[in-house]
């Protein structure tokens, strides 16, 4: 079992810039990590098991939901916060950090943003603990990155919709007690309809076969003529801007937390090279391994820089998709190859359970596809910058 020695690396003193609580928000998450997940990461992840009884800690330090106001069971906190939290998580393992996101972002946020009076308060303070859990359905399995060509669909039948599609890749959905789904009315507008666990006809079969995100739960949405109560339907914001604005809050969450498994992989490396002796002296001596280290802690530091300052502006209400699209795509590009130079830097040893870089470079290339493809943001990026849209 590995002992987690990680302290936390600092070059451009960006902790002056955070609060007390900010320091003790990290501190809580960190500790709790060190304590109750990285002692069994690595036997999850070669399992390919998720650590069903980290629920309620994970609700214990705030990551569900950390700027869900105090009212509805959440620990109101700031932007700030939420990714710091995140950075903890993926600093152990991307997928903890993607649980803890897709409850936050892509199942709780659309509840408070968009839902009823009556839907907040049934789902949002059990989501905030962990007693409940959520997935958030979009991705289907002949639309990924183009989501409003979906086809999962629902026609109104009374007080009910009847719902009928798929959809796949899907975090947290063997296990979650609700989906918020985005669907096609028979008029062809995107909305969002809450499915429970129990609706006759709706299953969420489990994927297997990953290579990567092991210690993570992901499954498929069957829906085979679900009826939904109408009162189900999120009520405050239809079109495909509802699910993408879902998606920003998570790809917020997704720049802080690379930064986290960068961390970890620089982390490793950089204490490897002080111990591993070769021709007689620390490898970390050598003036190629102290050319990777410059370089990663260098990247590292800008994406700290980029991201911080990206959360000042989520926090003002301020940060714009097109922004938010930058940080994720350069952050997690970033941390795979962090990740790529600190393998090379243990040699053989990278590759073993014994170190967590080889487990971060599997779970990075899942990170750098979900929720926007690296090529997708750079076009983002590229409509943003010349106003000529390269999707059409």
């Amino acid at each position: 079992m590995r002992t987690d020695l990680y302290q936390g690396h600092d070059y451009y003193n960006l902790d002056d810039l955070l609060t007390e609580e900010h320091k003790l928000i990290r501190e809580t998450a960190r500790e709790w990590v060190k304590k109750e997940v990285s002692p069994i990461i690595e036997d999850a992840a070669e399992k390919c098991v998720f650590p069903r009884h980290l629920l309620p800690g994970l609700g214990e330090i705030g990551a569900f939901g950390p700027y869900i106001p105090e009212e509805y069971g959440g620990p109101g906190l700031d932007q700030i916060s939420y990714g710091l939290i995140m950075q903890e998580l993926e600093r152990c393992d991307s997928g903890l950090r993607s649980t803890a996101s897709v409850q936050s972002s892509l199942v709780m946020y659309p509840i408070w943003k968009y839902g009823s009076e009556e839907q907040k308060q049934k789902f949002l303070p059990k989501l905030a603990t962990g007693e409940m859990m959520g997935c958030f359905g979009l991705t289907e399995p002949d639309h990924g990155s183009n989501p409003g060509g979906m086809t999962t669909h629902f026609k109104e039948d009374g007080d009910d919709v009847i719902l009928n599609g798929a959809k796949m890749w899907i975090s947290n959905a063997p296990f979650a007690h609700v989906a918020v789904v985005w669907a096609k009315n028979e008029a062809g507008r995107i909305k969002g309809i809450l499915v429970e666990r129990g609706m006759d006809g709706f299953t969420t079969p489990t994927m297997h076969g990953k290579w990567s995100l092991r210690a993570s739960d992901t499954g498929e949405l069957i829906f085979d003529n679900v009826r939904v109560p109408k009162t189900n339907i999120l009520p405050g914001r239809d079109g495909l801007g509802a699910p993408l604005s879902c998606l920003d809050s998570a790809r917020y969450g997704i720049a802080w937390g690379a930064i986290g498994a960068a961390l970890d992989c620089y982390d490793t490396a950089l204490r490897y090279s002080k111990e591993r002796i070769q021709f007689d002296r620390p490898i970390g001596q050598f003036q190629l391994q102290q050319k990777k280290l410059a370089e990663m802690i260098t990247e590292i530091t800008k994406a700290q820089l980029l991201t911080h300052r990206l959360g000042q502006l989520r926090d003002e209400g301020r940060a714009t998709s097109s922004q938010i699209s930058m940080a994720k795509r350069n952050n997690v590009d970033m941390a795979l190859t962090v990740a790529r130079d600190a393998r090379q830097m243990l040699g053989g040893m990278g590759i073993t359970g014994e170190y967590p870089i080889m487990r971060h470079m599997m779970n990075l290339e899942s990170v750098v596809t979900y929720e926007g493809t690296h090529d997708i943001h750079l076009l983002i990026t590229g409509l943003d910058v010349t106003g000529l849209n390269a999707f059409v």
